[in-house]
């Protein structure tokens, strides 16, 4: 792999390109360390010269939305970050809505319910973007994202450009086939219905008002930590919550005072942190209860070996 810094020079983008740039202004626990190079792309042909030069050179490549779902190393990622935030268009045809994969997935859900269209209301509030919706294939409030998803335009590693139509068999809970299929996701449509603009904010705005009592965006975090599992009977905050957990804290990293499964930044927490508290609550939960809970927040980056 040639060296980024010399090589970057010989990338032609529109969009923003920076080595060493800290990730931590990036994610919503507001941790994590310097990418390697980092791009913002403007556009599709951004996209398609960025990984272009990645297959050429043989770099890796860490696609980054709006942050809300990992937790970034204090190491930082090695190879080049691509922040799709700069990819932000949308419009509406007929019931259509089409919507570049940077743009948050809560302001799609608002331009939908302006436009007088149904079916993205359920995610109103939730952070993170439109590509990272797709990928993780949110669930929320009863609804998810492969129920409204008509098509994804994707650019392939070597910057050829495709359309995906969803099946069925391909999504599960919390799945998607983008999570084993490599390229950059630019654009999504969503198959959207006729809907009353004030009967779908009211129910926005309740959504937005469970999680603000939840404590969402009452510190930096990133949501839900771990993924519910019917088969426990409870949901992982309720289990967490009934082994005295809620308020655990290593460093400046504390399991959050309003809802067991998330975990907040008080301020000077490292990633290192973060971790520690994660994997004490699974170990807690494993030990006494014999459940294995299942992430929701991806650990990115290069970590030390004792915390890998």
């Amino acid at each position: 792999m040639c060296s980024l810094r010399e090589c970057a020079g010989k990338i032609n983008i529109a969009g923003d390109l920076r080595v060493g740039e800290p990730l931590s202004r990036h994610t919503t626990f507001r941790v994590g360390g310097p990418a390697d190079l980092y791009a913002r792309p403007e556009n599709e042909q951004d996209v398609a010269e960025l990984l272009r030069f990645a297959h050429a050179h043989d770099v890796p490549v860490f696609v980054l939305g709006g942050g809300s779902n990992i937790l970034v190393s204090d190491l930082g990622v090695r190879g080049l970050v691509v922040d799709t935030t700069g990819l932000r268009r949308c419009s509406v045809s007929g019931t259509t809505l089409t919507v570049g994969t940077g743009l948050p997935i809560s302001e799609a859900s608002a331009f939908a319910a302006e436009s007088g269209l149904g079916g993205l209301d359920f995610i109103y509030a939730m952070p993170g973007s439109v590509g990272g919706a797709v990928w993780m294939n949110a669930r929320c409030y009863d609804g998810e994202i492969y129920d409204v998803l008509g098509s994804v335009t994707l650019i392939e590693p070597h910057g050829g450009r495709c359309v995906y139509t969803p099946r069925a068999e391909d999504f599960g809970y919390k799945k998607s086939p983008f999570m084993e299929r490599p390229g950059v996701m630019t654009s999504v449509s969503f198959s959207l219905h006729r809907a009353d603009r004030d009967e779908l904010w009211q129910r926005m705005r309740e959504h937005e008002a469970d999680r603000i009592s939840k404590g969402h965006f009452a510190a930096p975090c990133a949501g839900s930590v771990f993924k519910n599992n019917r088969a426990f009977g409870r949901p992982s905050g309720a289990i967490i919550d009934s082994l005295g957990l809620r308020g655990y804290q290593e460093g400046g990293a504390k399991v959050s005072d309003l809802h067991a499964n998330i975990i907040v930044n008080t301020g000077p927490a490292t990633a290192a942190d973060i971790r520690a508290v994660i994997e004490h609550v699974r170990r807690e939960v494993a030990r006494r209860l014999g459940h294995e809970l299942e992430r929701e927040v991806l650990y990115v980056g290069q970590w030390n070996e004792d915390q890998a």
